[in-house]
């Protein structure tokens, strides 16, 4: 088992709302119902959250949104949705997987 840097950009404009979550991976897996820290820049600002085991981000302002990336294979180039909070959804894709603060 392994803490990671899991990072996924938004499928249709891969330059809006990056975001980044440290995860317990093993065999290309997520592992434990532990609490997940991460961070994604949305609508021009950096926001922390915590992705717990049902796969819900939330943020410190109360506000959630459901997110399935527990279930996707842990690899470059698997995708996952996100049901935002207004009833929206959007797919992101990992796009690199790496040790929490290395620069490979």
């Amino acid at each position: 088992m392994s803490m990671m840097r899991v990072i996924a950009r938004w499928v249709d404009d891969s330059l809006e709302s990056p975001l980044a979550v440290d995860l317990v991976i093993e065999n290309g897996r997520v592992v434990g119902p532990s609490l997940a820290f991460g961070c994604i820049d949305y609508d021009g600002s950096r926001r922390p959250f915590t992705l717990d085991e049902l796969g819900r981000i939330a943020f410190e302002n109360g506000a959630f949104w459901t997110c399935f990336l527990r279930q996707a294979d842990m690899r470059v180039g698997a995708e996952f949705p996100i049901q935002f909070g207004q009833g929206d959804e959007g797919i992101y894709k990992i796009v690199k997987i790496a040790l929490p603060g290395s620069k490979a």
